[in-house]
């Protein structure tokens, strides 16, 4: 078990910010009595850093996070599932439950990437100015 502190350094987030996603249901508390260590297992750390890479590579408000973290915990369960069977109609039945949790993640991709895709063509309409213009004063 590890103390907050370690897993702060080990992901590179504040102890606040985790008692926070605590607080906020994007990273389940641990079991503790009043008074004792806040303590974490792997599993967490995996979480947490799972939490700050999608948070960081696209952006992401909180509620958007959790739902994509609620949709990855969804099919986690599915996959399990999955592996539990070998009905084709069972089978199909977890596909297509699959389906909207992936289409939710991808939305949110895709809105991020249109974002990006806007600021670039702004970003590169700017450089053309600035360029036509270093020209005419050449």
């Amino acid at each position: 078990m590890i103390r907050i502190g370690e897993v702060a350094e080990r992901t590179g987030v504040t102890p606040r910010t985790i008692r926070y996603y605590e607080e906020i249901g994007l990273l389940a508390g641990p079991d503790r009595r009043k008074g004792e260590h806040r303590v974490y297992d792997e599993a967490d750390i995996e979480r947490l850093q799972e939490l700050t890479r999608l948070r960081d590579l696209l952006n992401l408000s909180l509620d958007e996070l959790k739902q994509v973290l609620e949709a990855e915990e969804a099919r986690a369960v599915l996959r399990r599932a999955w592996h539990d069977t070998e009905s084709p109609t069972e089978r199909l039945r977890i596909v297509q439950a699959a389906l909207p949790h992936v289409e939710t993640q991808l939305e949110l991709v895709r809105r991020r990437k249109r974002e990006l895709g806007k600021l670039e063509g702004e970003l590169v309409a700017r450089r053309e100015l600035l360029l036509a213009r270093r020209r005419e004063l050449s």
